[in-house]
């Protein structure tokens, strides 16, 4: 598909849209380092903004664990090329309407420092495996 002739479907099947064997991967590298990595359903919304209190509710509603404004968009496209994908989300902050005080951008840059080195980490025992996966 990729660099080839043949054209991508134009709206690729999200059934499993992360690749269980790169799921698998990232959870026994999260071993490695002392992580046990939780799976949950991720839901996207448009962004640039936090999302507000009622789209918190809809999509827990919907039966969501997490909701952001990245990795879903990319995803998408990279499941349009052909592409596996795994994908390990650091949740930075409460949502609104949870938090008992409002959204701030300094608090998600600074749980992400926080966690900076225990990714990195992680990142490098996950692309390690998949790289001797094949």
């Amino acid at each position: 598909m990729l660099g080839g002739t043949s054209k991508p479907p134009r709206f690729p099947d999200m059934t499993e849209a992360y690749d269980p064997a790169l799921r698998a991967l990232a959870a026994a590298a999260g071993e490695d380092v002392g992580l046990t990595l939780r799976q949950g359903i991720y839901a996207a919304c448009p962004g640039p903004q936090y999302e507000t209190p009622a789209e918190v509710r809809m999509v827990r509603m919907l039966g969501a664990h997490a909701v952001g404004m990245s990795t879903v968009l990319e995803t998408i496209a990279l499941r349009h090329m052909g592409v596996r994908v795994g994908a390990i989300s650091c949740i930075t902050n409460l949502a609104a309407g949870i938090s008992p005080r409002p959204l701030s951008h300094a608090e998600v840059e600074a749980t992400a420092r926080s966690r900076r080195a225990e990714l990195t980490t992680l990142l490098t025992g996950w692309i390690a495996r998949a790289g001797g996966a094949g």
